[in-house]
Order: C-alpha cells, then sequence, then structure tokens
C-alpha cells in the first residue's frame, strides 16, 4: 500500500472517535513492518490513550525498525496521558509518517523535532488537506479559540422556514433528519433561539440507534423567557445564554452553572458568548435556530459551514429562511439528494 492508502486509514480510524475525542482532535495511527499491518489504534475518547499508543499495545510482533502512520503529530508534554514521543523512541520505532503538525502551541512542530533528535526518520504532509478537514474543528479552536460553527436549516421549495403563525411544521425527510443526528452527534454543543424553544419545545438530543452523546443544548435568550419545563431543560446538560436585560425574579430560579449572562443589556453578544464556548473547551457548535438566529451568525460573519436542506413541499403565508443569505459568500458548495430532499452544503 502505498502512504496515502495507509494515512486514509488512519483517517478512518480517527472518525471512529468523533463524539468521544473532543477537545483533543481526531487520531488514527497504524504501525506498518515488512510491508503489513501488525498494530493500530485511535484516540477513543478524552483522558484516555492516544492513537499511537493504543496502536504500539496492539502490535501482533515487536515493532523495533517499523513504520508508524500518524494523521496528527505525536504529542511531546504531559497532559493526562505522557509524552506519546517518548514511547514511540523507546519502542524502536524507525520512521514516522504524519499528515499534519499540530498547531497546539505546545507542540506545534516540538514533537516532530524530538523524534528526529531520537535518530527517527520524519515525513510529514501527507494527504494535508484532507487531514485539515478531519480536524477542522480542532484546529481553528487552538489558533482562534473560538469553535467551528456548523449551520443548520431546513425549508420548503419556496424558502420558506415556518408557517406565518409559527407553529410547528414538518419539513423534511427522514433520511435528512438522520443525516441531522449524526451532524448533532459530532458536534459538542447545539444552539437554538428561545423562540425555537416557545413555538417548538424540542428536545435537541441526538436520536441514532447507536448514539454515542447527547450535545449541549444552549438556548439564546437575552430576557429569560425560556420555561421551566421544557423538554431542552430537561437535564443539567444546558446553557441558556442571556443578558443583564434579563428577568430577575426568573433568574434567581435557574441554577447559576446553567446560565451565562452577557455583558451587553439588549441581546447576547455572540462573539463574546462563543469567545467564553472556546474557554470551556467547546470546539464546535451546530446552529439549528430560527430567522433571527440564523441571520445574527450570518451579520457578524460567525457561520464556517453550512448545511441546507431543501424540500420538494412548499409552505404559503410561510416566513423566509433567511433576510441576509444573498450575501453570503461561499468558498465551496456541492449538492445531493437525500431522500426526497435536496441538500445544499457549503463552506463558508
Amino acid at each position: 500500500m502505498s502512504d496515502q492508502e495507509i494515512m486514509r486509514l488512519c483517517f478512518a480510524l480517527a472518525k471512529k472517535g468523533e463524539g468521544f475525542a473532543d477537545p483533543n482532535p481526531l487520531v488514527g495511527a497504524i504501525v506498518i513492518k515488512r510491508n503489513k499491518i501488525i498494530g493500530q489504534g485511535y484516540h477513543r475518547a478524552f483522558g484516555k490513550s492516544h492513537a499511537e499508543i493504543e496502536a504500539l499495545k496492539s502490535c501482533t510482533e515487536n515493532p523495533k525498525g517499523a513504520t508508524l502512520y500518524i494523521n496528527l503529530e505525536p504529542c511531546c508534554h504531559f497532559g493526562k496521558p505522557p509524552p506519546c514521543t517518548e514511547t514511540i523512541i523507546g519502542a524502536g520505532i524507525k520512521k514516522v509518517i504524519i499528515s499534519n503538525t499540530d498547531p497546539n502551541p505546545k507542540v506545534r512542530g516540538e514533537g516532530i523535532r524530538i523524534l528526529k533528535k531520537a535518530g527517527i526518520e520524519v515525513l510529514k504532509g501527507v494527504l494535508e488537506k484532507e487531514g485539515i478537514e478531519l480536524n477542522k474543528s480542532f484546529f481553528k479552536w487552538v489558533k482562534t479559540g473560538l469553535p467551528y460553527i456548523t449551520l443548520k436549516v431546513a425549508i420548503s421549495s419556496n424558502g420558506m422556514i415556518a408557517k406565518a403563525n409559527k407553529r410547528p411544521v414538518k419539513i423534511t425527510c427522514q433520511k435528512s433528519d438522520q443525516l441531522v443526528h449524526k451532524l448533532r452527534n459530532k458536534n459538542q454543543a447545539i444552539l437554538v433561539g428561545v423562540n425555537t424553544i416557545l413555538s417548538d419545545n424540542p428536545r435537541l438530543t441526538c436520536r441514532l440507534k447507536n448514539k454515542k452523546r447527547n450535545p449541549l443544548r444552549i438556548i439564546l435568550d437575552s430576557t429569560l423567557r425560556t420555561p421551566a419545563s421544557s423538554k431542552t431543560t430537561k437535564n443539567k446538560n444546558f446553557l441558556i445564554a442571556t443578558t443583564k436585560n434579563a428577568n430577575q425574579k426568573k433568574l434567581k430560579n435557574w441554577n447559576q452553572k446553567n446560565i451565562w449572562i452577557s455583558p451587553t443589556e439588549k441581546k447576547v453578544s455572540l462573539k463574546k458568548f462563543l469567545k467564553f464556548l472556546g474557554s470551556q473547551g467547546i470546539t464546535s457548535v451546530l446552529v439549528e435556530g430560527g430567522r433571527t438566529v440564523i441571520d445574527n451568525f450570518f451579520t457578524e460573519k460567525l457561520i464556517d459551514e453550512i448545511y441546507l436542506f431543501i424540500s420538494p413541499e412548499k409552505i404559503e403565508s410561510g416566513l423566509p429562511w433567511s433576510l441576509k443569505q444573498k450575501k453570503l459568500k461561499i468558498k465551496s458548495i456541492n449538492t445531493s439528494l437525500i431522500g426526497s430532499d435536496t441538500l445544499v452544503h457549503g463552506i463558508l
């Protein structure tokens, strides 16, 4: 197998950690000796062994003299597990092939330098763009302190997001719904506005058959209108972002651990709130809000990626999905069929 083929196997292994690894990156590793795989592993969950350690532990024979393939530069600092560079050197690995350098300031090429100093040959940049795509949330978070923002919108064929009376209406098909739940599993948090809570009373949970986790549920609610009986706040895994203008009597009724108060009075400062989420280790957020939330994210240019599900059905006398979509600058866009719906997927 070529270096590219083996690295793609590393990517496939790494993806098994989706829903568990963050805020750490997705990493897969494979050990090759005499042109055959003798070990493989991936980072299963935050706090668990890193991918290269898992791969070396699984080796069916002594890895001395073998080549280690890994999609991200090995760590060289003490975290929950010890530095992987030490284990790699101790195992007698002869060559390490990497897709991406780790942007983490604690690593950022130092892991490679340590391996080379120990006499290990290092090749980096194999399928570099694919590696960046795999860990785009982690890369953005490390470089900016902000989570990666994905917008999901479902609209009718005539561009409506809801009925004029704001009552719930089913727009997308079952296959689209399944993809949305995969997105919920993939992201650490899901965000909506209070109007969605009041009109739909959603659970905002991940309902895959083999679900891995439910994301942190976030409600933007400037005046604190969220009812205590809402399905979204049924357990402790939620956060309400509000303002100094919030109803003070209602504020006292909420556990303060579930409340973030924006320094602004009229509406939540999205930039400051996203900075707060990043400081809490949230690397990715799925925005599923209504038109007001969508337009606010567009206006402040906070969207990184968009999934637009278009149903063949029409909604008469409905609400347009956005008043800002004509100003979008999309770098790359793909269109596909998902059941009876059309999916427009774009990177901003």
